[in-house]
């Protein structure tokens, strides 16, 4: 098959034309790939990962965690899937056995495997999925596999997070710091369950983005930022979500909230941070705040918000910018050292 293949961290990908297939184990399904988010964690992992949360790659690996495609080959012990099946996966695939898996929360599985980390990603012509029948859900045929590849992790992240983690209610403010692709996708998110949506973003581009997909206001992030929100809403949001993960948008996130308020991390940290970052624990203490993760989103939870997008409450659609074939996805990849992409890139050739 083909495949692009991180061979050392931070060079070019190489695009090779005879890569392995994968192995179909008894619980497991080969997909054959139709289309694939290029990520920004796929840049990360690239780089070297997240030592400090013991997530680097053995090399070489193939990158991509962002989905989607056609059921080519079931194991024996698959019952809910078959050959022909369109279908789109979580970006973290669970054993299905666990205790957290057990409770319904295979997002958090203790024995979780990532494309990249554990087996071949998405950047190639066919994957697999392990636990097929915890893992895939089927993709319905109004729904594009370029849109079905956007919701893999930034928008799954932000479904999650904003519906069952902050659970966020109709009339409530909730300020999004961040509006790459997951705080966009927090923005239609709210938006869509009847909040007021406040963005803030560095970016006169991105903000404008927001405002198409139902932010009420927009914000320059800075350190103006916390009382500009505190007076739009009377006293501060309800939620707030850092869609970012450092501590430039955590702390602002947090001063922005009311009483009680409810902040939501999304994002992970960065090489510089490696995980430790400083908070005003005062303010968290004297208003009762409450801090609040998020990670993924577990097969289950996807039909909810499937309906969603098909009923057009919902739009990924607008975070997909352009469509590349694999051999370009490795000039799109080492192109994300900044923070300037506005919609995603999605690999629909291999």
């Amino acid at each position: 098959m083909r495949a692009a293949v991180i061979e050392q961290f931070g060079e070019p990908v190489k695009v090779h034309d005879d890569w392995s297939d994968p192995e179909c184990g008894p619980r497991d399904a080969v997909l054959a790939v139709e289309a694939c988010g290029i990520c920004r964690s796929d840049h990360t992992l690239w780089t070297g990962g997240f030592p400090w949360m013991g997530l680097v790659p053995e090399l070489p690996a193939v990158p991509g965690h962002e989905y989607c495609g056609v059921v080519e080959e079931v194991g024996s012990a698959v019952t809910r899937f078959k050959k022909g099946d369109r279908v789109v996966t979580p970006f973290g695939h669970a054993c299905g056995e666990c205790e957290m898996c057990a409770s319904g929360y295979q997002n958090i599985c203790a024995n979780i495997q990532i494309p990249t980390m554990h087996y071949t990603g998405g950047y190639a012509s066919h994957t697999k999925v392990a636990n097929a029948d915890v893992n895939l859900v089927a993709l319905p045929e109004a729904i594009s596999y370029a849109s079905a590849a956007s919701l893999g992790c930034r928008f799954i992240t932000s479904y999650h997070g904003v519906v069952d983690q902050a659970a966020v209610q109709p009339g409530e403010w909730v300020a999004v710091f961040a509006c790459g692709g997951v705080g966009l996708a927090a923005v239609n998110i709210a938006n869509a369950l009847g909040a007021n949506v406040i963005a803030v973003s560095r970016s006169d581009e991105k903000l404008r983005l927001a405002k198409d997909l139902g932010a009420a206001h927009t914000v320059t992030a800075g350190p103006d930022a916390p009382e500009e929100i505190r007076e739009l809403t009377a006293g501060g949001a309800h939620v707030t979500v850092d869609a970012l993960g450092s501590e430039a948008t955590a702390v602002p996130a947090i001063l922005s909230l009311r009483p009680r308020g409810r902040h939501l991390r999304l994002g992970g940290s960065n090489q510089s941070e490696q995980g430790m970052i400083r908070l005003p624990v005062d303010v968290i203490l004297f208003q009762e705040l409450s801090l609040v993760g998020s990670f993924g989103m577990q097969a289950a939870r996807f039909p909810e918000m499937l309906g969603k997008i098909e009923s057009g409450a919902l739009s990924p659609d607008a975070l997909v910018g352009t469509t590349v074939s694999l051999d370009e996805a490795g000039d799109v990849l080492s192109s994300m050292g900044g923070y300037d992409t506005v919609a995603m890139s999605v690999i629909t050739e291999f």
